[in-house]
């Protein structure tokens, strides 16, 4: 979460109060919205990021915003701010992470200049140690630069793993382009976006070259001069003592394979002490603002307007203000997978009808000329989770993701049929839930080229199954979307980590006490789909064609427009 790091006043605007969490001050804009300082109920200082509504109105930038809390969620580790809450059902959307006291490393520059060999080799080693902690987490930080160092008491700690931010703030992430900024970007990212911890070693060798000089690694002058300075160029360590203008270079080198891995950076610093026993880091660490940890010091500083006179103060409560409330978390029940639970079986254009624990389930084909699934025979013990007849639910009018999505179907190898997805079903059907996935016109299962038809039911689900069960089908593109032109963006291809397009739940719970089901329930991609965010639908679906790949078909068990669970997943392959 980048931060300007100055405490400042609330202004009328400002909330008072985010979640439970008290607001005590403003510490500047980050990439996606206002930073403010808080304290959490329990006493503990928070840096609270609320998200700008002109993004949350944005479903790229929202999913963008969900990818940043589930990376800081991923990644605990003593040199990153940890996170410790946030709110992504509904707007406002915000997250907070720990607030840590201390300069950032461009403040430190700015203010004393460039720092002495002996600090210099003790930071290299520290952040190397960072980043070695955070690649451990599978993840690459992408925009490591001294902004983003914070030179805490007890060491430096990486902050913003948000690579999302708006095109005014780094042009470098508009659409077309590299993330990163200018001159802590490495070339292999800019020229051909391949994004790993090797760009992420090459941000530390620019970082501790902008240290060790005072200087721009790469000079200054427009962005367009600067990278292509970093593309063809040499990064300026003029002046630098030898060793560490040497640990630079190789840090920096144009090919990504021949930079040095963390562990062998803090071999070649050599250190015989720690960062924080530097004679020179302990008080550098101490030229952080001093921040209020409750609202009465907050008051006294002046960041606060005095509640009124006789109100008592408690840490999440301040009467007649403006509120960042927290939304009622969705209280879907996900029934676990065990060890001994079956995988998922897909077969695209066949019924596929899961077996059940002695795995006497079967799957027939397609009916030739019909177009209508063949009636597998197959039986199960489990039936769907169950919750009765009372209080039917009312059918939800559509389905809107609520979190950040893992399932990825992949086809088997030497196949375009059958395959899997990397993630087991949040909710088990029973083993009798049956789907086919085939072209619309061809009526063939496989390849898919235009139109999807779906089609899906329960086979037999027992009398206990709830009634009415509502599925709502999600077809989620393999790569984010460019909303302008309907196909992933151009040179920053990333994953879809969104729940994608869904159709308006159906129920297919059995029509009588006798448990079997009814007729095959079917909708057409993308003819009876949608991408809903905030209630509304926006924009229209892709044709398949416009990203090509391995596409994800999930079943979802919808009990409300953000209540839902998936109990199957397949997909197809879109050329």
């Amino acid at each position: 979460m980048a931060e300007s790091r100055r405490v400042e006043a609330l202004r009328p605007q400002d909330p008072r109060v985010i979640g439970p969490h008290t607001v005590l001050a403003r510490l500047g804009s980050g990439g996606m919205g206002q930073v403010y300082l808080g304290r959490s109920p329990g006493g503990r200082q928070l840096a609270i990021k609320v998200i700008r509504d002109d993004f949350a109105q944005n479903a790229e930038a929202l999913a963008r915003f969900r990818r940043e809390v589930e990376t800081v969620r991923a990644v605990r580790s003593a040199y990153t701010a940890n996170l410790i809450d946030a709110s992504l059902e509904a707007a406002p959307y915000w997250l907070a992470t720990e607030y840590v006291p201390g300069p950032t490393l461009t403040q430190v520059t700015a203010g004393r200049g460039p720092l002495p060999v002996d600090t210099c080799f003790r930071l290299f080693a520290a952040l190397a140690e960072a980043l070695s902690h955070v690649h451990e987490h599978g993840v690459t930080h992408r925009d490591l630069k001294p902004h983003n160092i914070i030179l805490s008491p007890v060491g430096p700690k990486l902050i913003d793993f948000g690579i999302a931010r708006g095109a005014e703030q780094t042009a470098l992430t508009q659409v077309g382009t590299a993330p990163g900024t200018p001159g802590y970007t490495a070339p292999e990212v800019i020229t051909r976006n391949e994004v790993s911890a090797a760009a992420d070693v090459f941000a530390l060798g620019a970082t501790m070259a902008a240290v060790a000089t005072g200087r721009p690694p790469y000079g200054e002058g427009s962005m367009e001069s600067v990278t292509y300075r970093v593309v063809h160029g040499e990064i300026d360590a003029e002046g630098v003592d030898a060793g560490l203008a040497e640990l630079i270079r190789a840090c920096v080198a144009a090919d990504p394979a021949a930079r040095p891995v963390p562990a062998r950076i803090i071999e070649r610093c050599g250190v015989t002490s720690s960062l924080v026993d530097d004679p020179v880091y302990g008080p550098l660490a101490e030229l952080g603002e001093r921040a209020p940890r409750d609202l009465p010091a907050a008051v006294a500083a002046g960041l606060v307007p005095a509640p009124p006179a006789g109100v008592p103060y408690t840490p999440t409560y301040v009467p007649g203000v403006a509120t960042v409330p927290r939304p009622k978390r969705r209280r879907a029940v996900y029934l676990a997978v065990g060890a001994g639970a079956v995988a998922l079986g897909v077969a695209l254009g066949l019924v596929v009808t899961l077996p059940d624990d002695k795995g006497e389930g079967e799957s027939g084909g397609v009916a030739q000329g019909k177009g209508v699934p063949s009636a597998a025979s197959g039986s199960s013990t489990a039936a769907p989770q169950s919750a009765g007849t009372q209080n039917p639910l009312k059918r939800p009018e559509f389905i809107e993701a609520t979190d950040t999505n893992h399932d990825f179907w992949a086809p088997k190898k030497g196949s375009e049929r059958e395959g899997s997805c990397g993630q087991p079903p949040e909710e088990r059907s029973g083993g009798q839930f049956q789907w086919s996935i085939v072209d619309a016109q061809s009526e063939r299962g496989g390849v898919m080229s235009g139109k999807v038809k779906i089609e899906f039911r329960f086979k037999y689900a027992g009398s206990s199954v709830q009634k009415p069960y509502y599925v709502s089908v999600a077809v989620k593109s393999p790569h984010d979307i460019d909303p302008d032109t309907g196909k992933p963006f151009e040179k920053l291809r990333m994953e879809n980590r969104g729940l994608g397009y869904t159709s308006k739940p159906i129920d297919i719970a059995p029509k009588d006490s006798t448990g079997w089901g009814s007729d095959f329930a079917s909708v057409t991609y993308p003819d009876d789909f949608q991408d809903i965010v905030k209630g509304k639908p926006v924009g229209s679906p892709i044709p398949v064609g416009n990203d090509p790949g391995n596409w994800t078909v999930l079943f979802l068990h919808a009990k409300g427009a953000k209540e839902y669970a998936s109990i199957e997943c397949s997909g197809f392959v879109a050329r």
